[in-house]
């Protein structure tokens, strides 16, 4: 065991694990929450993206912070990942069958795109990314009741971004690559959820918070906003005449927020200044392309 000196510096904390185990509701099994402490200077927020994605500044004393990294939980047991708030609320069977059915099967998939997490430390950027992945697999075995396509929207979001911090930490290891596949896959889920929605397949209108950072809920309006954007970002661009209309849809689902905003002051102003910069953008595209 290496011996501390009295020269050296004690590491600041940035989590702790709480007292009160969580029992997960798949395994029966027992385990610690890690919680980030956020106090003292801990998060200094910086920017507001154009995808909404709060940015914070590194601080002298504790660095670079990621708080995202602490809004999955997991399992250690068996490997079910999911938001804190949802691990009570997996109670039927027939899902804890599955995702313990699974367990091999996520183990790998994880391990073959994020090889070396480690769920006995407190967590990393990298191991923060990993329970990501974990609990988007993990989401495909519940049902529509727990509104997965909507949170595996999120949770795509979260990872694109994630991994957008792994590249510029870690350069040319590909995670650039990787996050461009996530931000395809949660355009795929976020048009996903306004289909499923519509269709009354599942109420993803009804989730409690859509973030889709931790900082702000921005609301069914922000979802909206989001999928448009992710369109004209990530969307395909082989078919110029599909994506033309895409867009012009876009355009309209954005001009409804526009006029709800007019009206009601419950609107987050970054939203409407977003969503405003955003129509304009469109609007010259398709000036341009006589839409």
């Amino acid at each position: 065991m290496a011996v501390k000196t009295s020269g050296e510096k004690k590491k600041p904390t940035i989590s702790y694990w709480s007292k009160d185990k969580i029992e997960c509701p798949v395994c029966k099994k027992a385990f610690q929450k890690e919680i980030m402490m956020s106090g003292n200077g801990r998060m200094i927020a910086g920017g507001l993206s154009d995808e909404l994605h709060r940015t914070y500044e590194p601080s002298a004393k504790f660095g670079r912070i990621y708080p995202l990294i602490y809004e999955i939980g997991i399992c250690p047991n068996c490997l079910s990942a999911f938001f804190w708030s949802d691990f009570k609320e997996i109670k039927k069977d027939e899902v804890k069958d599955k995702l313990l059915e699974h367990m091999d099967k996520r183990k790998a998939a994880v391990e073959t795109v994020f090889p070396y997490f480690n769920l006995k430390r407190n967590r990393t950027l990298y191991d923060g990314v990993a329970m990501y992945y974990m609990a988007l697999l993990c989401y495909e075995d519940v049902d529509a009741d727990m509104i997965p396509t909507m949170k595996k929207g999120i949770i795509c979001l979260r990872l694109a971004w994630l991994c957008d911090e792994m590249n510029q930490r870690c350069y040319d290891h590909n995670f650039d690559y990787i996050a461009q596949v996530f931000y395809r896959k949660a355009l795929f889920f976020y048009q996903q959820a306004l289909i499923y929605e519509q269709n009354r397949v599942e109420k993803s209108s009804s989730l409690n918070n859509f973030g889709p950072d931790i900082d702000k809920n921005y609301g069914w309006d922000g979802v909206v906003y989001l999928t448009g954007l992710l369109e004209y970002k990530y969307g395909q661009q082989e078919d110029q005449q599909l994506r033309l209309k895409k867009l012009s849809e876009s355009k309209t689902a954005i001009a409804r927020i526009f006029g709800l905003g007019k009206s009601s002051k419950n609107k987050p102003g970054p939203l409407l200044e977003h969503a405003r910069n955003f129509y304009d953008m469109l609007t010259k595209i398709l000036k341009d392309d006589d839409l």
